[in-house]
């Protein structure tokens, strides 16, 4: 008989503004771990960059957090954690919000994927 193992699921973290985390959090991702922490943060205009790279930090160094989802423009005042980040796991995902469009050249996931390929490798 063969042993069956299961993966173990991850959740999903995330650090946007209030209509996106209100979108997730409708949407069932909300989550607390066993010392009460949650898995997103809702930063707002009186959020200062220290709380954002510290709940990021945190979602990073969660083993129960799989993808982190961030909205671009916050993604844009802690560049120098994600670009420093380089685990697979938990990947982090840049998303636009509602009043900020998505900038495909800013994505620090986007233009590491692009330099792992050649156009040669596209044909």
């Amino acid at each position: 008989m063969s042993k069956v193992t299961m993966a173990k699921s991850h959740l999903m973290g995330l650090v946007g503004d209030e209509d996106t985390c209100t979108a997730f959090l409708l949407g069932g991702i909300g989550e607390l771990n066993n010392a009460r922490e949650p898995n997103f943060l809702v930063v707002k205009k009186d959020t200062t960059i220290g709380e954002i790279e510290s709940a990021l930090r945190k979602l990073m160094g969660r083993k129960d957090i799989g993808i982190i989802l961030i909205n671009q423009h916050i993604a844009n005042d802690v560049r120098h954690i994600i670009e420093s980040h380089t685990a697979a796991i938990p990947a982090i995902l840049e998303i636009p919000s509602k009043e900020h469009p998505y900038d495909s050249a800013k994505d620090s996931i986007l233009r590491r994927a692009k330099g792992m390929f050649s156009v040669e490798d596209m044909r």
